[in-house]
């Protein structure tokens, strides 16, 4: 058997295909065929990187069986509305007619099947086994990782789908943040007793970067201050990328996603920089924002028109209107759009080539997709650049990009070792511990963002680190703002060496005296390392929750007074000296009330 009786696929599906691709099918499609045609199992699962051409393969695949009469009919399952919508406009093209309407009763005989949501079937699952047991089905499940998303939705998918003839499951990002089980997939246990899904066929990130199916990811790593109130009513400051506990980093995180801060706006307005950099190869290339809310959304496309002068286009996921705005900004050409996770994944607007991640949720999972919105290839040399917080788990999914991952239903044990944070997250919690003990009314206030700024950080690509921080509008922050945007992987990194190397010469240059601490190269700035700089503001917090009893001042008014006598910025800035100086003055004001 072979695909050449694919007869519905025409020679130029799926349309643009990247060079040195076959006239239907890329390599790894024509290889998936290849398995699954020998094999002719009941359940075939396939791992594409994102922008790989899934789609391209199900409906390949979904023709034969139909052609040869394995299958008299197709379902396949989708995780929203609008990819559902997708699914049967590109199987319309190749004659294969999904109805993405269907809810009840016999389907007209004008369709070769439907196309669903994981959620309709969650609502009337014996409605779609009916339908399985009637005739034999093809059940396409796209990314199947959501099948796992409540227990209900899994265990619909098993009582509607068990009778089906033949089960295909497909997904981008074959691992969860969690343990449930996904149905239909096979799990094999490991030698460290792990089980893990086990997928029929694999196409990775860096397999599809080589064939150059994919582009490469430049990532922008930007740090600052950010300065915040707790609940408690506390006033914290921190930077963004220092070791600090995990509700720290989160508070932080939010603080620098607030539209009111400087945080944002200096970022979009680099990212906006960077668009118009990539334009000059790409003409059509576009934006996209990832927010955490609708009213961030509303906040960031309002910035984006005080930036650019241009609309940028909204989409939220609650409104009806979303679909058609995709795809409008699909083919407008217009700069950016402002999304709240609907096109994290699956969504095929493959002219986006510069995206902001300005959303908190950190799972790889939602990142992994987040990303592969921005690297689908269309022509040679095409690169695409995501805007990022200094968060420690986003740097780590960024420089792991090429790592292949697996569904584990087992977590294994966690040791402090294997966490670089671990140590320092228990140490800091034991000198916020008293602190809140002390203060009592912690949930009487919101969470406030009070202040933020903004530090070009680094660039990772490819798994390493380049650059040292600059300010924004820099030209040394201009100077990798302005890679060019159509590159070979390997060019990307020469330049990026060369910019950091420029970097390096024009900091030496400059008087220490003339440059502040972001400025000086490495070996010029005062060496302190990170545990003992957390030993140094433990002791602080120790003295200062010490005097609180003593004085009767809250935790807050006490720091304010050392940063006015002491001077120097927020502990969580301050240099090493800058500590010390205050913790002989905290106990110096002890000694005075004895």
């Amino acid at each position: 058997m072979t695909t050449t009786a694919s007869h519905h696929l025409s020679p130029a599906f799926p349309g643009r295909a990247p060079w040195g691709t076959a006239n239907k099918l890329r390599a790894w499609q024509q290889g998936a065929m290849e398995k699954y045609l020998q094999e002719q199992p009941r359940d075939f699962l396939a791992v594409a990187t994102p922008g790989a051409g899934k789609t391209t393969f199900a409906l390949t695949l979904a023709s034969w069986l139909l052609h040869h009469h394995v299958v008299q009919q197709v379902t396949v399952v989708a995780p929203t509305e609008h990819l559902k919508k997708q699914w049967a406009a590109a199987a319309a093209r190749i004659g294969i007619k999904l109805d993405p309407e269907y809810s009840a009763g016999p389907l007209s005989k004008e369709y070769h099947g439907v196309a669903v949501t994981y959620a309709g079937v969650g609502v009337r699952p014996m409605l779609h086994r009916n339908r399985c047991e009637q005739r034999k089905t093809l059940v396409i499940l796209d990314e199947i990782h959501h099948a796992g998303d409540s227990k209900s939705w899994g265990e619909a998918c098993l009582e509607a789908f068990e009778p089906a003839t033949r089960r295909l499951a497909l997904t981008g990002t074959p691992f969860r943040s969690d343990t449930n089980p996904i149905p239909f997939v096979t799990y094999e246990e490991g030698n460290d007793g792990i089980r893990r899904s086990a997928a029929d066929y694999t196409y990775g990130y860096g397999n599809a970067l080589g064939d150059g199916v994919v582009r490469p990811v430049i990532f922008l790593s930007y740090s600052g201050n950010m300065r915040w109130r707790t609940k408690a009513g506390d006033e914290v400051a921190a930077r963004l990328g220092e070791p600090m506990t995990k509700d720290a980093i989160s508070q932080a995180w939010r603080t620098a996603l607030d539209p009111r801060g400087d945080w944002m706006p200096n970022v979009l307005r680099a990212a906006d920089q960077r668009l118009t950099e990539v334009r000059k190869g790409i003409p059509d290339a576009g934006g996209l924002v990832i927010a955490s809310d609708q009213d961030s959304a509303r906040s960031y496309a309002k910035l984006i028109r005080e930036i650019t002068g241009t609309k940028a286009t909204v989409v939220l996921s609650d409104e009806a209107a979303a679909s058609k705005r995709i795809e409008e900004f699909s083919e407008d050409g217009s700069r950016w759009m402002v999304a709240v996770r609907m096109v994290s994944e699956g969504v095929d607007v493959p002219r986006l080539a510069v995206g902001v991640y300005a959303t908190t949720i950190s799972t790889p999972l939602f990142f992994a997709q987040a990303v592969g919105r921005f690297v689908r290839s269309r022509r040679r040399g095409e690169t695409a650049s995501v805007f990022l917080p200094t968060i420690p788990n986003l740097l780590g999914f960024a420089s792991e990009m090429e790592v292949e991952r697996d569904h584990a239903l087992d977590k294994p044990k966690k040791d402090g070792d294997e966490d670089p944070y671990a140590e320092s997250e228990k140490e800091m919690a034991e000198a916020e511990k008293q602190q809140d003990e002390d203060t009592g009314e912690q949930d009487m206030l919101p969470f406030e963002a009070l202040e933020s700024d903004a530090v070009f950080d680094r660039v990772l690509y490819d798994g390493a680190e380049f650059g040292m921080q600059a300010h924004p509008g820099s030209e040394e922050e201009r100077d990798y703002l302005g890679i060019p945007g159509l590159l070979e992987p390997d060019q990307v990194q020469l330049l990026l060496q060369k910019r950091q190397a420029r970097q390096i010469a024009h900091s030496r240059k400059k008087p220490d005296e003339e440059a502040d601490l972001l400025e000086l190269p490495a070996e010029r700035r005062p060496v302190v390392s990170h545990k003992e700089l957390l030993e140094l503001r433990k002791q602080l917090n120790t003295m200062v929750g010490a005097y609180v009893h003593q004085s009767g001042k809250p935790h807050g008014v006490i720091h304010t007074e050392l940063r006015r006598v002491c001077g120097g910025p927020p502990s969580a800035e301050a240099t090493a000296g800058q500590i010390r100086e205050r913790i002989k003055k905290v106990q110096e004001w002890a000694t005075r009330m004895r």
